[in-house]
């Protein structure tokens, strides 16, 4: 990301005085909802005409919603870039398996910053960081963990990234502050009702919290409870597509159940949910991609294109926020809204978003956003400068999919959203503007990829732990 001029700083810290600060410093309760693997297509309120999900759409219609707003391709990518502020080639992630999803331990989280300042953490879902001890999410600044291993339950890969043996969707074995417990339920059901078992504890003692829940649902294997998948047959869709809406459905009625608590509990105007989802879209983008080109694992804006909504009423005023924004803007703005303090030395890629919520004349600076897919072959990162890579600033979408310095493409976002006309042979100056900002940024990356070539354990450290306690 580009850094910003010392006039576009002055003029950030300048604007017009926030409307009576109302989340600066406020200290509310912040429940973040991450899903895996579903689009921003695939939602009703973002005009799928398929799909049912009513109490996301609510959140939707009743906070702010960030209208251009990034990801990261992948997975393990953007949970990590929303963890630091930082890009997640900075935190030595460039996969999701091969040792390459571990993030660094010399990076700081904001569960770290957010227990400095006052607030209990808890993580009920995904982790997907790195499943070795020292990499785990309660090492990392996260008071309750709740977590499945790998990148999905029953994942198995090479290395440390594995999860517990015979792991399914039904009745998972979750780990539970580094104890196995055995589930029963839905996997997305367990998960969402532990957060609120925890929530309701932590509420009564007064302290702020920080609820973390990252189900692994929509992500293949596609699989959910049959009434689920029943309301989308007959409709004309894709098997595949029936169980994928029926999984984000079901993470929509959990959504519901949350906003129901947050009101029977009294501390729905003292807590800030927000949702987003890990990147682009999977098994809906053949049946509806919101106009969008691409999908998970690309460069192009259907890849990398996110939904982001922030709901506290009688806080935050309802409105769409069209400026661009990314993952990366959610460390520097949790902790401003907390009253924490980043710590010295680190810096961020991302900046504090609320400027532009608390007020809608607040001045924005243009940014270079970076996306480099990553997962090349091992010891092959220097010569994947150009594979898979994008430059996006408000107006422009740079992107070279196939990997060589000659082979940019050039797309106008406000005049072609859909990324169809390439028009880097028309606009030299803007392609050599970006592709320079790109080469000087890769240089910078560089020296952080820490992760390249880390050797694995002979058993992965979930499988042994469970051996430890189950036998076998």
């Amino acid at each position: 990301m580009n850094s910003l001029s010392r006039r576009s700083v002055l003029k950030l810290l300048t604007a017009a005085p926030l409307a009576s600060a109302a989340l600066a410093k406020r200290r509310p309760n912040i429940v973040l909802v991450l899903t895996d693997d579903q689009g921003y297509a695939d939602l009703a309120c973002h005009g799928n005409p398929h799909i049912k999900t009513p109490n996301l759409d609510r959140v939707h219609h009743e906070g702010v919603r960030f209208t251009d707003f990034h990801v990261s391709p992948t997975c393990s990518p953007t949970r990590s870039s929303l963890l630091t502020g930082r890009h997640e080639f900075k935190n030595g992630i460039t996969h999701t398996i091969n040792e390459r999803e571990r993030m660094s331990l010399k990076s700081t989280t904001i569960a770290q910053v957010l227990k400095s300042a006052g607030y209990t953490t808890g993580i009920f879902g995904k982790w997907h960081l790195g499943d070795a001890a020292p990499y785990q999410p309660g090492n990392r600044g996260f008071d309750e963990v709740f977590i499945h291993g790998c990148g999905g339950i029953g994942q198995h890969y090479p290395g440390t990234c594995s999860d517990a043996p015979g792991n399914k969707y039904f009745n998972p074995t979750i780990l539970h502050n580094n104890v196995f417990e055995k589930t029963e339920g839905y996997c997305t059901d367990v998960f969402f009702g532990q957060s609120l078992e925890w929530m309701d504890k932590v509420r009564q003692s007064k302290t702020p919290f920080f609820t973390y829940i990252t189900p692994n649902a929509p992500h293949a294997p596609l699989d959910c409870p049959e009434n689920y998948v029943a309301m989308y047959k007959g409709k004309g869709l894709p098997e595949a597509t029936e169980k994928f809406y029926g999984m984000i459905t079901n993470i929509d009625d959990n959504v519901g159940r949350l906003l129901a608590k947050f009101t029977e509990w009294g501390i729905e105007r003292d807590t800030l949910l927000i949702f987003m989802n890990d990147n682009g879209g999977t098994a809906g983008v053949r049946v509806f991609n919101a106009g969008m080109r691409g999908q998970k694992g690309g460069p192009y804006e259907g890849g990398v294109r996110g939904a982001c909504f922030l709901r506290m009423p009688g806080t935050i005023e309802p409105r769409d926020i069209n400026h661009l924004t990314a993952h990366l803007d959610m460390f520097p703005t949790l902790t401003e809204i907390a009253g924490g303090k980043v710590p010295a030395g680190v810096k961020l890629d991302g900046r504090s978003l609320l400027p532009i919520i608390e007020n809608p004349k607040a001045a924005w600076a243009d940014r270079y956003l970076f996306t480099h897919v990553g997962r090349w072959e091992h010891g092959k990162a220097a010569e994947s400068k150009y594979a898979q890579c994008r430059v996006r600033n408000t107006r422009y979408s740079l992107v070279n999919p196939r990997g060589d310095e000659s082979t940019w493409e050039l797309y106008d976002m406000k005049a072609d959203p859909g990324e169809k006309e390439n028009i880097a042979a028309k606009n030299p100056d803007v392609l050599e503007k970006m592709s320079a900002a790109y080469a000087k940024w890769w240089d910078e990356i560089l020296p952080a990829l820490e992760n390249e070539n880390a050797v694995p354990p002979k058993v992965a450290p979930y499988v042994d732990l469970y051996k430890k306690q189950f036998g076998g």
